[in-house]
């Protein structure tokens, strides 16, 4: 099922074996009091949630909050939808930082404090409303390797208290539809001395406590007192948790630079009302309460007016795959010679008689998860940086198989089979190409788009890669089709530029032109070397992550292109095949500031 932009959510806790989930829960974290890390602004604070696994103890990253600048009191907009297990002490962890880059290492970044506690704690507290201290201790913990490190490292003081952190959970309805709205104002308060205000509306749904839950931001509209928004879409779970009479609250500001916002006002709707769509009911005054107090000819500080409203239901992958959508799985070798001689113990492609190599099991993890996903069972292979026989050219897509009119392998086993046989046929060699196996695999996804395959690349690397124009190029082309990419990283090469293709934090671009959608994931094997030499649980873990976005990125792809899935057949011995139903394309989901 589709995400949107404020939402992380993946199951976790080492759920292996095949726990049944009593429920799912969002998870909602605000910080008060948070220390000041920046020398002429307030700190830019990002929350970091980590689980811990049941088996080992190790803390693993679950999900990151957006970053919001300029702030000590942050009310994160983007939640953690977790499985909420009865049975089990399912243990959290948030550490807090202030961000001062662009860079995804939590390392380069200020550590402000973290708090402990577990899901149960969170649910069983009043009104599933816990608040705790942050604290610096002696240690935290590397995000990577999960072993203690100094928290001083991060300029922090052991044992001191920097804040408070607030954590609310409430259980998700199945409600899967989806609202798409918008609304523009009029005659807003002018709060800028030197122009007119910058003004954004903030949702809020209300809890049964009285207190009241972030949920959407709009954009910032520059310079204007009667704004237009664009149009956003929002789960109907996420505004208002499936009733439909639960108060929601908007508030207006006008943006600050410095964090600072300005209040403008309030005012309070339903989805019911909300529902009505363009109406005199929808046209909402924005008062400020405190104004109001002090001025007795106060009657307003503008209105705010819904231009439009409509509610579709959402999509979810496995929607796709009962209506019979194949994935279409593609894997690329890295054969270049920093990989090291393959007859030598020392190599990433040395195959040992008692153990897999780093490619064999990055494959096999991944392979036979996405495999089930696919009848036919046949892989195409292929290789990129070696010299081929008999000539030596070198050549950047070579099929592994030796077949270049057919590369497809019969199962796991056959790529396996094929990858080995190229390591005794072809000479290890190099640049470092992606360009040419995602041109290849984006032709195959160009001929079929009418939502019945969604085509797979998995590239396993061990370097640094030599083409990222042509790469990035390439990428930027196969967003608009049906079609993701999977890089896994072996060996101890800095992988910092994969990261730029890994499209989460600032997506992709090339020559000005923005990649209609992320499609890469990309993963460090090393972060899933079990130290324990457990290869099974690490290389699940490995899988499982690498594979997380591929549903919402094949939603992502149907809904653009207004596909919806294929009704399951009745009797699938006799049933014709039919073609997918189509919508006009939804409207994009909103970018939130």
């Amino acid at each position: 099922m589709e995400q949107p932009e404020d939402m992380a959510s993946l199951s976790e806790f080492d759920s292996l074996a095949g726990s049944i989930p009593a429920t799912k829960v969002e998870i909602t974290v605000s910080c008060r009091n948070l220390l000041d890390k920046d020398m002429f602004s307030k700190s830019d604070p990002l929350c970091v949630m980590y689980t811990q696994g049941m088996e080992n103890k190790q803390w693993r990253e679950f999900g990151r909050t957006e970053v919001i600048d300029n702030t000590l009191n942050p009310d994160f907009v983007r939640k953690f939808i977790v499985d909420y297990f009865f049975e089990e002490k399912q243990n959290l962890r948030f550490d807090l930082y202030d961000v001062d880059s662009k860079s995804p290492d939590l390392s380069k970044h200020d550590f402000l404090g973290q708090a402990f506690c577990t899901l149960g704690e969170i649910v069983g507290s009043p009104a599933s409303r816990l608040e705790k201290s942050l604290t610096i201790g002696a240690f935290s913990l590397n995000s990577r390797t999960g072993k203690p490190m100094p928290a001083v490292s991060n300029g922090g003081v052991p044992g001191k208290k920097c804040g408070t952190i607030i954590l609310s959970a409430e259980e998700l309805s199945n409600c899967r539809d989806v609202a798409t709205m918008q609304f523009c104002a009029n005659k807003l308060d002018k709060k800028d001395f030197f122009g007119k205000s910058d003004p954004f509306l903030v949702f809020y749904r209300s809890n049964e406590d009285g207190t009241f839950t972030i949920c959407h931001k709009t954009e910032v509209m520059k310079n204007t007192l009667n704004p237009v928004w664009q149009t956003f879409s929002i789960p109907v779970r996420a505004l208002c948790n499936g009733d439909y009479d639960r108060t929601i609250k908007v508030e207006v500001y006008d943006w600050d630079r410095d964090g600072s916002h300005d209040f403008i006002g309030e005012f309070t709707t339903s989805y019911r009302e909300l529902a009505r769509g363009q109406s005199q009911f929808n046209i909402y005054e924005v008062v400020n309460p405190k104004k109001k107090m002090k001025k007795k000819k106060y009657v307003n500080s503008g209105t705010v007016t819904l231009l439009s409203f409509a509610v579709e239901s959402e999509c979810t992958f496995l929607d796709y795959i009962k209506g019979g959508t194949q994935i279409n799985f593609t894997v690329a070798i890295d054969f270049t010679a920093s990989n090291g001689n393959p007859s030598q113990s020392t190599s990433l492609h040395y195959m040992s008689p008692y153990q897999l190599n780093a490619y064999a099991l990055a494959l096999t993890a991944v392979g036979e998860i996405i495999q089930h996903y696919d009848s036919d069972k046949m892989f195409p292979a292929l290789g990129f940086g070696a010299k081929l026989p008999p000539d030596g050219r070198v050549s950047h897509e070579f099929p592994l198989n030796g077949n270049q009119e057919n590369p497809s392998c019969c199962g796991i086993d056959g790529i396996l089979e094929a990858y080995h046989r190229s390591l005794r046929t072809v000479q290890l060699y190099g640049p470092t190409n992606f360009a040419p196996v995602v041109t290849h695999v984006a032709r195959s996804a160009a001929a079929v788009q009418d939502g019945s395959q969604y085509s797979v690349l998995l590239i396993i690397t061990d370097g640094v890669i030599s083409d990222m124009a042509q790469t990035k190029e390439a990428i930027v082309n196969a967003a608009k089709l049906p079609m993701s990419i999977i890089i896994i990283g072996v060996g101890q090469a800095e992988f910092d530029a994969m990261v730029e293709l890994d499209g989460d934090d600032v997506r992709i671009s090339s020559r000005g032109k923005l990649a209609e959608r992320d499609i890469v994931q990309f993963v460090p094997f090393r972060d899933y070397v079990d130290r324990t030499g457990n290869h099974v649980l690490s290389m699940a873990r490995l899988a499982r992550d690498v594979l997380a976005e591929i549903p919402d990125q094949l939603v992502s792809y149907m809904k653009a292109q207004g596909i919806r899935p294929r009704p399951p057949p009745a009797a699938p011995a006799h049933s014709p095949p039919q073609s997918p139903a189509r919508t006009p394309p939804a409207s994009p989901t909103h970018v939130h500031i």
